[in-house]
Order: structure tokens, then C-alpha cells, then sequence
């Protein structure tokens, strides 16, 4: 019987934890399941994967309150201590007070201790049907989980003392209209964040249905042997994500303490899972084992898939995968994990194009779920597939794309950064603009992403932007000015923000100095004073352009659908989930409010000497309507030419 009685937790690519509670038939407060609460919410707050939790209850019923068969043993026994711990402390300390926002999910009934683990959670939903009580008192005892306390302040006095004294139930209807609750499920069903969270959802489904790939008769081919080349920072994460799929990996690096660093950090990867709790120690050491180290490629010759993931250098690229399709058999798929560069260009050295194709994952590749598979016109059918198929065995999110600079991601969200450059160079706070971007749900805002980041990406790609959009691109040179000052973001500790071991990014004040210098360059504030901006006008002058990119990505069909843009946006950049991903987002708004924005900008910014990133004129917006049947998203008509010409 006490196997079954149980706390469970999941927690999902999302970061949201889902306890519950497992103790049949209505989930009664057992002392094993007050101990497994402790336990569950302690680790979620420990965890870094973890960013809200969710409470609720199996079988479809939340909580009975507290388990009434040990009041029954303590009266037939005498024994008082077989009485659970009804200390506070799990609802004022861990729930009440934890620092990661906390809902419980009301179905069925919350009575008693049930209804008072709710009023410890940050925010209360429920189902229609839910009842809600404290009947403590048809015991001969007062609710002692701190109901007494935390219902008047939520339902007011009167119908407090109503419920506890009368011990009276209340339906989950009139628990939202007296403030118990927030919502009522059914209701929230029609909200514009289920709409989106549910678009989210058969998007993600969407994204490996590819024309010409998935729909002919193709079988994924068995890829058990996989080389990594390079063991910096994407490397080793590339491998790790391998590793723990059970695929053999041999990783190669120029020289041996290249090598030894590489499988350091892929060891260390392996442990913060295990530390995390995704992962077994058992399993780390196996993955451990299926890693080989080498400086040469002669074990290269049986392998299924190469990834390339070295430096962005053009020649050099180009010189390994001139190598690989000398050393490998002939079935050997060639992937890279380039950002930005033209995989035409990687592989115009070879004969081999059609199994050339990129694998661009996100950093920290072992733990960000989004993969771009990058095809050109001449990379096989069944190459896509393989890649599709390695990507959902590594549990990542895969989303083929097409081939040109930045890809989807990145091309699309190359006036995210630009645009931020710009409002620094018109008089904008740097800690600002990151508040009001993180107060739009994504995880960060720009700047600290940056420091994150580092320095060394941007600016070894930083002409290659340049000769890829050049009057869209804005000629900054703020990161430069910030490697003259001797800073490089999170990994020598000073960017934006000050980096401190085990301590939260705090706003380092001194990089004012550096900012102060950058305005001086731009001349860009009329007058030499700051423009006043509304967060609005913040948030839509990093986005809007942001949107603007996405229609030339989806005018040129770098995405199969607007709905993969919209996933792509959520995984690879963080774009708020429940927005629904960008493109729906920007449907939400609207085209005509959009265009009128854009418009607006490039008429007062385009005099100055930057012609700022993504703020150009708009001829044409595309407008991508969605049709839900049979549950896809599709996109029709073209749509919209709101120029006038």
C-alpha cells in the first residue's frame, strides 16, 4: 500500500515542474505524502531546469485534506506521535515563500489540508466541479495548515469564518468570484494565452512533416557512430546530447590538451544532469565509456555522421570537410554546425553536396531543445531524414530550414541585437531596455544575452551581416568599444553586468563609460540629448523589425511554414511560449499597425549615418493567415500590399 502512495514530479522542456499528488482514491494528506511534498518542492527550488511548478493531484481529484485512517489509529492506540507533522513550514517556507511561482490545479475536490496547500501556492485554477472546504471542525479540530490565516485574507472575514465554522463547501464558481481562486479552467480555454499555448502546440507537431521527405517512401537510415569535431563549448555539448542518447562518439581536436579540455567539459556536462536529476549516475557512466578521443581521423572510417563544430572560419571549414569526404564511407552524412556561414560555401570545395547539411544547434546544445537541420539544393532527401530522425533521438525539437545566411533563427533575429544598438545610440538605458524585454517573457533581455553569449561570435560574424544585408545592417561598433574595455561578458566575469560565482548577474554601473563613448561615435541624439521612449515604443523598436526580418524569411521560404518560424522562435531565442512564437504574435497586432510603425522609424532614423537594423521601408507585408482544420496551421494568399504602390 505505501508504494502507491507517492509524489511525483515532471518536469518539462518548458521548465515547469508538475508535482502531484498519488495517494488513491482522493489523495489524502498521508505523512508520506506530507514528507514527499517537502521533498519535491526542496528540489524544484534547487533545480536550475526548473521555472514554476504546478500542483495537482491524480486520478482526478486534488486533495482530501489530511489522511482521517491515522486519526483512527491514534484514537485506537493512544499514540499521539502517529500524528502527521502538520508543521507550517512546507507552505510558508517552501511554497508560500519559495522564489519560483507556484499554481495549484484545482480538480475535483481540495478540502481541508488540500484547500490550505492551495492558498500556499502564488495562484489557484480549477475545474468547473471542483468543491472546495475546510470541514476540519466535523472532526472536533481547527484547521491547522494555516487556513485559519490565509482564507479571510483571500474570501474576506465573513465567508471565512463561514466556511471553517460551518465547515461549509463552496463550488469553484463562487471560489473565483470571492478571490479564492483566479481562474476557472473552462475559462481560460478561450483566453488569448491558451489560444497561443495551443497553437505552440500542434506547431511543435508540425515541424517534422516535411514535404519531399517525410511524405515518400524513405526509411531512416541507423546511425550508431557519431564524430564531433571540436570540444569547445558547442562541441562538447553536441557530444553530450549524443552520449546520453546512447550513440558511440568520437570526439577530435587539434592537439592533446585541446582534447583533454573537450572531454572535461563533456564530463562536467554529464555531471550537472546527474545533479540536476535527469540523469543516473549509472548513465553517466556509461555514456563516459561510449566517448572516444582523437587527434586524427582514423577513426573515422566506420562512422555514420560527422558534425563539424569549430570556429566560424570560412577556409577552415572548408579544409575539414575536403578531409572528411576523403576519410569517410561513402553513406557518411557531413553536418555542420555553422551559424551563419552559406553551406554552398562549406562545401564547394567537394563532390559530395548532396550528404552536406546543417546541424545548427543552440548553446548549451546538451540542454536547448531546438535543432535547425539546414539543407541547400542539393542535399539528399534521405540526409534530411536521417538528421530528423537523429534529432528526436536526442530529444531536441527539429526544424528543417533553407539554406542562406543566419538561417531562420538567426537571420530572423539579427535586428533583435541591432535594434537594441540603436536605442543605446539614441540615449536608452541598457538596464532598461533588458527589464522591459524580460517583462515581455523573454528569458532575458537582449543585453545580458550578449554577455551570455560573448563577445567573440558576434564579432567574427559581424561581417559577414555586414556583406549579407547591407543597408539593413547597423554599423555598431559597441562591441568592440566593450573588448577594448576589457570586457567579454559572463566568461571573464564583467559585460553589461558583473558576473560573480554563484551569484545572479548584477548591472555594473562602470559600463557607462563605454556606452558614453559609443553615443559619442553614433551622433546619433538629437541634440546630444536622449530621446523619451514609452516601453512600448522599447518593446516594438526591438520587435517590430525582428517581425519585419521574418516576412523576407518566409517570403523566400527559408521556413516550410509560418508556424515553424513561430517554434523556432520559442526554442532558439526564447520568444514567450505563450505568445504563441513570433509570426502569431505579430497576427495578433497586426500587419497595418506594424507596417505604420516601421514606416514611422525609417522616416525620422534614416537620415542618420547608421540607416538602423530592420527599421527599412516596407512595400510589402506578408500576412499569414491561419486555418485550423484538421488540426494543422496553414498559410494562404498573399496577401497584403499596404504601400500604396
Amino acid at each position: 500500500m505505501a508504494g502507491a502512495i507517492r509524489v511525483t514530479m515532471e518536469v518539462g522542456a518548458d521548465g515547469v515542474a508538475v508535482v502531484t499528488i498519488c495517494n488513491p482514491p482522493v489523495n489524502a494528506l498521508h505523512p508520506i505524502i506530507i514528507q514527499g511534498l517537502k521533498e519535491k518542492y526542496a528540489e524544484a527550488m534547487d533545480r536550475d531546469d526548473v521555472k514554476a511548478i504546478v500542483l495537482t493531484g491524480a486520478g482526478g481529484k486534488f486533495c482530501g485534506g489530511f489522511d482521517i485512517n491515522v486519526f483512527t489509529e491514534v484514537h485506537k492506540t493512544g499514540n499521539v506521535s502517529l500524528m502527521p507533522d502538520v508543521s507550517v513550514e512546507l507552505v510558508s517556507n517552501l511554497m508560500e515563500a519559495g522564489k519560483k511561482p507556484s499554481v495549484a490545479a484545482i480538480q475535483g475536490l481540495a478540502l481541508g489540508g488540500g484547500l490550505e496547500l492551495t492558498m500556499g501556492c502564488h495562484a489557484r485554477i480549477s475545474t468547473p466541479e471542483a468543491q472546495l472546504g475546510l470541514p476540519e471542525l466535523t472532526l472536533g479540530i481547527i484547521p491547522g495548515f494555516g487556513g485559519t490565516q490565509r482564507l479571510p485574507r483571500l474570501v474576506g472575514l465573513p465567508k471565512a469564518i463561514e466556511m471553517m465554522l460551518q465547515s461549509k463547501f463552496i463550488t469553484a464558481k463562487e471560489g473565483k468570484e470571492r478571490g479564492l481562486e483566479a481562474k476557472v479552467f473552462k475559462e481560460l480555454v478561450l483566453s488569448p494565452t491558451s489560444k497561443a499555448l495551443v497553437h505552440a502546440f500542434f506547431a511543435q507537431r508540425l515541424t517534422t512533416k516535411v514535404p519531399g521527405v517525410t511524405d515518400v517512401q524513405l526509411k531512416p537510415r541507423k546511425i550508431r557512430k557519431v564524430a564531433v569535431i571540436g570540444g569547445g563549448l558547442m562541441g562538447s555539448g553536441i557530444a553530450t546530447a549524443l552520449l546520453v542518447s546512447n550513440t558511440s562518439v568520437v570526439l577530435k581536436e587539434v592537439n592533446p590538451q585541446f582534447l583533454q579540455r573537450g572531454q572535461k567539459m563533456i564530463a562536467a556536462n554529464l555531471e550537472g544532469l546527474v545533479k540536476r536529476g535527469s540523469l543516473t549516475k549509472d548513465k553517466m557512466n556509461k555514456a563516459m565509456s561510449l566517448l572516444k578521443g582523437a587527434l586524427d581521423y582514423s577513426d573515422f572510417k566506420d562512422v555514420d555522421m560527422v558534425i563539424e563544430a569549430v570556429i566560424e572560419k570560412i577556409p577552415l571549414k572548408q579544409s575539414i570537410f575536403s578531409d572528411l569526404e576523403k576519410v569517410c564511407p561513402p553513406h557518411c552524412i557531413l553536418a555542420t554546425n555553422t551559424s551563419t556561414i552559406d553551406l554552398n560555401v562549406v562545401g564547394e570545395k567537394t563532390n559530395s553536396q548532396d550528404r552536406i547539411i546543417g546541424a545548427h544547434f543552440f548553446s548549451p546544445a546538451h540542454i536547448m531543445p531546438l535543432l535547425e537541420i539546414v539543407r541547400t539544393e542539393k542535399t539528399s532527401p534521405q540526409a534530411i531524414l536521417d538528421l530528423i530522425t537523429v534529432g528526436k533521438m536526442i530529444k531536441k525539437v527539429p526544424v528543417v530550414v533553407g539554406n542562406c545566411t543566419g538561417f531562420a533563427v538567426n537571420r530572423t533575429f539579427f535586428p533583435y541585437t541591432q535594434g537594441s544598438h540603436l536605442l543605446v545610440s539614441i540615449g536608452i538605458d541598457v538596464f532598461r531596455i533588458d527589464r522591459v524585454i524580460s517583462s515581455f517573457g523573454m528569458p532575458m533581455g537582449p543585453f545580458q544575452l550578449q554577455d551570455l553569449a560573448g563577445y567573440g561570435v558576434a564579432l567574427a560574424v559581424k561581417d559577414i551581416y555586414a556583406a549579407a544585408f547591407g543597408t539593413r545592417n547597423l554599423d555598431s561598433n559597441l562591441v568592440d568599444l566593450m573588448v577594448q574595455n576589457g570586457r567579454q561578458g559572463k566568461s571573464n566575469g564583467k559585460g553589461y553586468y558583473i558576473y560573480e560565482k554563484g551569484g545572479k548577474p548584477k548591472p555594473d554601473p562602470s559600463v557607462q563609460v563605454v556606452i558614453d563613448e559609443y553615443r559619442r561615435c553614433a551622433k546619433t541624439m538629437p541634440g546630444g540629448k536622449p530621446v523619451t521612449l514609452s516601453d512600448q515604443d522599447i518593446l516594438e523598436m526591438i520587435f517590430f523589425p525582428v517581425v519585419n526580418e521574418a516576412c523576407r524569411v518566409m517570403d523566400e521560404n527559408v521556413v516550410i511554414r509560418a508556424s515553424d518560424l513561430d517554434i523556432a522562435s520559442i526554442l532558439g531565442m526564447g520568444f514567450p511560449r505563450f505568445r504563441g512564437g513570433l509570426v502569431f504574435w505579430a497576427d495578433t497586432i497586426g500587419a497595418p499597425y506594424i507596417h505604420s510603425k516601421l514606416s514611422k522609424w525609417t522616416e525620422i532614423y534614416e537620415r542618420t549615418k547608421h540607416n538602423p537594423a530592420g527599421f527599412v521601408e516596407v512595400t510589402h507585408v506578408r500576412c499569414y493567415f491561419r486555418c485550423w482544420q484538421n488540426n494543422c496551421l496553414i498559410c494562404i494568399g498573399t496577401l497584403v500590399d499596404l504601400s500604396g504602390t
